[in-house]
């Protein structure tokens, strides 16, 4: 998925996924709630972020550099605390005690293939103030030179409406700018942009490659899956997300 801003150079022939990741030199991962929280289990569904975490092993072996924009935090948190989706203090609470059980599992996915994990907790001012996004820039310039994967997330325990993304979607597209990413990969419960929502239209077709984000193309996105009950985006926030990272000249990725 591309939009009329121009692409790295190295990306421009790009016709698939498969081809824009094998051009892709610093990758951006971003992971739903909906994919990595367990909610049968109230906990990291463990098998799946073990084949993801091999998956980057994989990149950082081809010469490549990976960083992840993780969800989860606050389910995992919720799970613990066993509180239900209600006041804003208490999704921090969850947050803070999910943020520990979110990094724990990473370095625990990571660590057979020799890897580390690096937190980095980010609100919307950090990446909207020149001198924090510098910093920003700065740490995971030095965490990537050391061979760590750095893991983002927002900083839900201190982040209030006027400062909070709300999603992770929009936050990924910040932190592939942040990163100077070839593309970023926004992992969900869905593969892609559908002319409808496949969950509810039997009709509904898929739409493989979107060179430009038109209003039309907007009009298709649908809200976030329900059924999950732990996520807060949807394709609006990843539509809107290809919109921020194409601006830097990053292309998108949207896939199950």
């Amino acid at each position: 998925m591309t939009s009329s801003a121009p692409l790295p150079e190295a990306l421009e022939a790009a016709a698939s996924p498969a081809v824009a990741l094998a051009q892709a030199r610093r990758v951006v991962v971003k992971i739903g709630s909906s994919l990595l929280f367990d909610a049968t289990r109230r906990a990291v569904a463990a098998d799946w972020l073990a084949s993801l975490a091999a998956d980057i092993a994989d990149l950082r072996r081809d010469g490549r550099e990976a960083v992840v924009v993780s969800s989860g935090a606050v389910a995992l948190g919720r799970g613990r605390l066993n509180l239900p989706a209600s006041r804003l203090q208490d999704k921090q609470a969850a947050a803070a005690v999910g943020q520990s059980l979110l990094m724990h599992a990473w370095e625990e996915a990571l660590a057979p293939h020799g890897l580390m994990a690096g937190q980095v907790l980010l609100t919307r001012d950090d990446t909207e103030r020149r001198r924090r996004w510098l910093n920003g820039r700065a740490t995971l310039e030095a965490l990537l030179a050391h061979g760590v994967i750095p893991v983002v997330n927002e900083n839900d325990t201190v982040a209030t409406e006027e400062i909070r993304y709300g999603d992770n979607d929009r936050l990924a597209a910040r932190a592939a700018q942040l990163g100077r990413a070839d593309l970023l990969i926004l992992l969900s419960d869905v593969d892609g942009l559908y002319t409808a929502d496949p969950r509810r239209d039997p009709n509904a077709r898929h739409l493989p490659l979107i060179e430009r984000l038109t209003p039309d193309i907007l009009a298709m996105a649908s809200g976030a899956n329900a059924q999950a009950g732990v996520g807060t985006g949807g394709m609006a926030t990843k539509l809107a997300a290809a919109q921020i990272a194409a601006s830097a000249g990053c292309a998108t990725v949207i896939a199950s």
